[in-house]
């Protein structure tokens, strides 16, 4: 039961600077600090780092126009699920749901698991206890797990039951992490020129410089997937949606210069041991404790400790920072889903503190398995958000399309078209590994992808099940194109899969040959060792095409089940339509057809007359004689039961044509075929038979009858008033015919 003190939706909270903290937390986090050194100057150096990201930034900022024009359309909590099912329908609003959910939860994951990272680097063993096992050649430990718990539950508890505080948390937060990396970046550069460094080489020697920085710029959608987290808080704005655009353009350019920070501070200072920065950066995997964190180690170079202390600082408000933004972005969508009754409603309901609790403790809930998988399985999990931001930004900027030219805005068509190609080329680049360039994403990260996707197919049907208002299944297309994508990165898989195995391959082979050159070799192992690397390309090879046709099979079943369920449910609403039909077009008394059903005949016969067709019809205007003295002297029940009795006599006379109730007493009749071959028979019986059932006491029927005269009559109107007059003539004929015989 929801009291009656608590809130039935959101309401504001969230002022402009909390805004400009959420997107901007959300958008740099643990990797901002730990991992830019590989995933950015490892890949094109300091110089082509900035070019890529300033680029990056660029388009950004394209699609942050995008998310403005669709917040200020659409504010409602959901973001891009409820942009796509604004403009394309439900079908793409839950896809979209789908892989932000992914995105969203991979990110919080990634910033919860990290904890125990910083432990290890920064706190040593001090959280390695209860050793467990190994997974994927991560080490798990209780102690770890228990952190990384704690850290989930306490997050959990504080965005449930304290949503102003998460905000001036999130201020504090991004308030103390800028400062803190401004501070050790200027110190760098104020210091650098004495201390005997060089930033050379500004990029990756022997590689392409435009593929370097093309590579950077693609996986912008990583580095700044998090910035449009406050369009899942629409709802909640004390500011006007006007200053959204404003907004977030100010934490893409925050993050720029924050991440712009990050990676010169990395160059500016390296071991003795090492001749430039690029010789430290690559064999960072060889080293331990500070000496592992280029950020680290250049601001202990240049401020001692207190350096080391302030990044250490600003990598624990990244840490808090991101789990706060993410699962507020994250427990929004499921708020959305389940008050439009995709997901269960509950998740939909509001506290007394004003937010989604129930949701917010799901994804807790959820959430404290991450921590016994491991820090690589959940790498590669992350490794996925730089392909669902792709999807996620190019959905809106598609559904921007759409709603821009429904309302006739051409500026917003042409920066939603912009932010389309972008992703699209984003997204070929991720799907095509090493055709133009080199691989992007981990082999791992293409599968799990991939199964997420058929997971996708298996929740939808039983979103289909549920779905009693009928707005699901209506567009094959996206699972279709959803299908593609499953095709797509299992292809991607395989073949990073199969180039892995051939590298390793090469690699043995290159070894083994240096080690017979160094030493005698029995004659003939030459060959066996060749068929043994062989035999090993090959069973690589097979499995990954084994698992590829399961996952594309699976995928495919899963397709056909929902358009079985589909079909099936279109037939019955089919059923359901006809039904209805029937009941609308029938009357409930006598059986026979309606008046609306004679309105529907009415304009096609309308249609037929104007258009000068070759046909023939015939009108019988009907009254029952005598119901009003029924319906006085014997009651309405009596009179009911009169009016049935006519409109038998009716069908039995006029077997072949349709007959239409059209008032209390009035019948018309269509006469086409045989029945208007016999037409003046039919209606000399009508009067005879009613003319003897005047003597009978029995029910009384005057009709008149009147043809369509073509090239006079203009419509079926002027047949029926003749028809009509007629009727009433005969009428007063039959009246007087009763008060003879009375007589």
């Amino acid at each position: 039961m929801i009291s009656k003190h608590e809130p039935k939706s959101l309401t504001p909270y969230l002022s402009p600077l909390g805004a400009w903290a959420l997107a901007l937390g959300t958008s740099i986090g643990w990797g901002s600090l730990v991992v830019t050194s590989n995933s950015y100057l490892l890949q094109a150096g300091p110089a082509g780092s900035l070019l890529g990201m300033v680029i990056g930034a660029i388009i950004m900022i394209v699609i942050s126009r995008n998310y403005h024009y669709m917040i200020n359309r659409f504010p409602d909590a959901g973001g891009a699920y409820a942009f796509a099912r604004e403009a394309f329908g439900w079908d793409h609003g839950f896809l979209t749901a789908w892989f932000l959910t992914l995105t969203y939860a991979a990110m919080f994951w990634a910033n919860a698991t990290s904890l125990p990272l910083f432990a290890r680097f920064f706190l040593g063993d001090l959280f390695q206890f209860g050793s467990m096992y190994t997974v994927f050649g991560y080490h798990v430990y209780l102690g770890e797990i228990l952190l990384t718990a704690a850290f989930i539950v306490l997050i959990g508890l504080v965005c449930a039951n304290f949503r102003r505080l998460s905000a001036r948390l999130l201020i504090v937060m991004v308030l103390l992490l800028s400062a803190a990396i401004t501070i050790c970046f200027l110190a760098a550069i104020f210091r650098f020129h004495t201390a005997g460094y060089s930033m050379q080489p500004g990029m990756i020697p022997d590689k392409s410089q435009l593929a370097q920085v093309i590579r950077i710029a693609c996986i912008s959608p990583w580095a700044f997937i998090g910035f449009e987290n406050i369009s899942h808080a629409a709802e909640e704005y004390t500011f006007s949606r006007t200053k959204v655009f404003r907004i977030l353009v100010c934490a893409v350019v925050s993050a720029l210069v924050l991440y712009a920070f990050v990676i010169l501070l990395s160059v500016t200072a390296y071991p003795p041991q090492y001749s430039s920065w690029l010789d430290y950066i690559s064999d960072l995997d060889n080293l331990d404790g500070i000496e592992g964190l280029p950020p680290f180690y250049a601001a202990r170079h240049y401020l001692g400790n207190g350096g080391v202390l302030l990044l250490l600082l600003a990598l624990l408000a990244l840490i808090f920072s991101s789990l706060i933004g993410n699962i507020l972005a994250l427990s929004r969508l499921l708020y959305a889903m389940a008050r439009d009754g995709v997901i269960p409603g509950r998740l939909a309901r509001i506290s007394s503190k004003g937010t989604p609790s129930a949701a917010i403790f799901l994804i807790a809930a959820l959430s404290l398995i991450i921590p016994f998988l491991g820090r690589t399985a959940v790498g590669w999990i992350v490794d996925v958000t730089t392909m669902g931001a792709t999807i996620i930004y190019g959905v809106v900027s598609v559904s921007t399309i759409r709603i821009a030219r429904r309302e006739g805005d051409s500026r917003e068509v042409r920066t939603g078209l912009a932010g389309t190609i972008l992703m699209i080329l984003f997204l070929l680049y991720l799907l095509l590994p090493n055709l133009l360039f080199e691989q992007t994403m981990e082999s791992e990260s293409y599968l799990l992808f991939a199964v997420w996707a058929i997971l996708g197919f298996l929740f939808f049907r039983n979103v289909l099940r549920r779905d009693a208002a009928r707005h699901f299944g209506r567009s094959v297309i996206v699972w279709i194109a959803l299908l593609a994508l499953i095709a797509f990165t299992s292809l991607a898989w395989m073949s990073s899969v199969t180039m892995t195995a051939a590298d390793d391959a090469v690699r043995n082979v290159h070894d083994y040959w240096n080690n017979e050159i160094m030493q005698e070799i029995p004659e003939g192992a030459d060959e066996d060792y060749a068929d043994e690397q062989m035999d090993l390309l090959h069973t690589a090879n097979r499995t990954s095409m084994v698992v590829v046709t399961l996952a594309f099979a699976i995928a495919l079943a899963m397709l056909l089940s929902n358009y079985a369920l589909i079909h099936r449910r279109m037939e019955e609403s089919e059923a359901e339509l006809a039904q209805a039909r029937i009941i609308a077009n029938t009357d409930p008394m006598t059986g026979v057809k309606s008046k609306r059903a004679l309105e529907g005949l009415e304009r096609k016969l309308n249609g037929s007359i104007q258009a000068d067709d070759n046909f023939r019809f015939a009108v019988a205007a009907c009254d029952v004689n005598g119901l009003k003295h029924v319906n006085d002297t014997l009651g309405h029940k009596a009179g009911d039961e009169y009016i049935c009795a006519a409109s038998r006599m009716i069908c039995e006379l006029f077997q072949y044509s349709p007959v239409f109730r059209t008032g209390g007493d009035e019948f018309t009749v269509i006469l086409t075929g045989s029945d208007y071959d016999k037409r003046n028979d039919i209606m000399r019986q009508l009067h005879e038979r009613s003319a003897e059932n005047i003597g009978l006491g029995q029910v009384v029927v005057a009709g008149g009858l009147a043809d369509y005269i073509p090239g006079e009559d203009k419509d079926f109107s002027q047949v029926f008033q003749r028809a009509d007059a007629l009727m009433y003539q005969e009428k007063a004929a039959l009246k007087e015919l009763g008060a003879r015989t009375r007589d």
